[in-house]
């Protein structure tokens, strides 16, 4: 009998033990003036001007909001270059040469105290993080601050650290290294939307962040009504309806949003820029990211700059290795990343890591109808079907279908016994249906 794939090979295990890499004074950086989300940008530099750390540089413009671009570095602006991004378009940028003195744009980036933030409304916590330009760090890149628009009011606020893609460890690494943060930023979040209960939720068998977190909400935080919910090792756990469905026992309604059911859902990384954002009024300067795989010589889990160049990090993992001739190079996870052409890529806010991985030729072989990607598709598409349509160019079945619903998790591809790319297809009809 077929049936639903539910566990995926876990690789994160060597970067997950490893210590965490500070690079955060490369020599240049690149900032994208648009991004998958915003289209139109304008730039309020030019070249020979001098920045500082967080100083506003440009703004990014999408249909229903604006987004300040920041810079992440102190020095010169040298040029205006393109640098592929996730989204696997190559995208201008405006480059900046690191004087490294670190210094701040202070007028913007100051330190508030604990009475300030005591006394911040809920309009206040949303101006704080649209100035900010904080999105969803886990991938999403939604503006954080729409998130806390909503009309609902929200009861729970769950923290996302599921992380549930193989070799991906920078969620893992910043709530090892930063939990009084993870912590501190879900108590500013419960504020700012007047909600009554805070969860961290994480993978059952990461019992060493549950003691972590457990053993300082005891000490500091007893009264906050905050605690840690373990939930399944299984992918796509972290999928935020699935994870909803999992920590509270709440069905999210097709065509709903979290908000809708009184649920705000932040990934963990997210919750710590929303901390500086709050605290220190400073935009996302740095972030996690892995660099992982079986294609270069030495894994590793870095703590760096927006914005540093993918070339520079695998020259600290001590480039490819010899293994095999042809790699493959994701920007993002192996299940929902983008394949890069060339590595001529920046780390952008939402990007969570990098896949090498020695290139394997896989013969594709007919379909036989065994169902595994229906019996395996979270939000029970027929991938396969989707798949006969775009090659008949059937937009009337695609529409039946409702390929909107694909979130692109590659689990389709992943379980097929024929080694058909049906995620790719999916993508292809949803484009055509749009």
């Amino acid at each position: 009998m077929i049936e639903k794939t539910r566990c995926i090979k876990d690789t994160s295990k060597l970067t997950r033990n490893l210590p965490t890499m500070r690079y955060i004074t490369p020599d240049y950086v690149y900032l994208p003036i648009i991004n998958t989300r915003c289209d139109c940008g304008e730039v309020f530099v030019k070249v020979g001007d001098k920045v500082k750390i967080g100083q506003i540089i440009g703004n990014r413009k999408a249909s229903f909001f604006e987004q300040p671009i920041h810079s992440t570095v102190s020095g010169e602006v040298t040029g205006f270059k393109k640098k592929w991004h996730r989204s696997g378009k190559l995208l201008e940028c405006i480059e900046i040469k690191n004087d490294k003195t670190e210094t701040l744009d202070t007028s913007i980036i100051k330190r508030r105290s604990d009475e300030e933030i005591n006394n911040l409304t809920r309009e206040d916590y949303i101006n704080i993080i649209k100035d900010s330009a904080l999105v969803g760090l886990g991938g999403s890149g939604f503006p954080t601050y729409i998130k806390m628009q909503s009309k609902t009011p929200v009861h729970t606020i769950l923290i996302n650290g599921i992380e549930c893609e193989p070799y991906l460890t920078s969620d893992y690494k910043i709530m090892f290294d930063m939990p009084e943060r993870v912590l501190k930023g879900l108590i500013y979040a419960m504020k700012a939307m007047n909600a009554k209960v805070g969860y961290i939720c994480l993978k059952k068998k990461y019992k060493d962040l549950k003691e972590s977190f457990d053993n300082i909400i005891k000490k500091r935080y007893n009264n906050a009504n905050i605690s840690v919910k373990s939930v399944g090792n299984y992918y796509p756990q972290g999928w935020e309806i699935e994870l909803i469905k999992s920590a509270l026992k709440i069905k999210v309604p097709s065509g709903t949003l979290p908000t809708d059911s009184g649920v705000l859902v932040l990934n963990v990384s997210t919750i710590v820029g929303f901390y500086r954002a709050i605290k220190y009024n400073e935009p996302v300067i740095n972030r996690y990211f892995t660099v992982g795989g079986d294609g270069i010589n030495y894994p590793q889990s870095f703590r760096l700059r927006i914005g540093t160049q993918i070339k520079d990090l695998l020259t600290l993992c001590d480039g490819y290795n010899n293994d095999s001739p042809e790699k493959v190079v994701v920007l993002g996870g192996p299940m929902m990343g983008q394949n890069l052409l060339r590595d001529d890529a920046i780390v952008s806010k939402t990007s969570t890591s990098l896949i090498v991985l020695n290139k394997e030729t896989y013969k594709e072989e007919p379909c036989i109808r065994c169902a595994s990607c229906s019996y395996t598709c979270p939000v029970s598409l027929m991938p396969v079907l989707i798949r006969n349509s775009v090659k008949t160019k059937n937009l009337n079945a695609l529409k039946i279908f409702n390929v909107k619903k694909c979130m692109e998790c590659g689990l389709c591809s992943y379980t097929c016994p024929s080694k058909i790319h049906l995620t790719e297809f999916v993508r292809t009809a949803k484009r055509m249906v749009k």
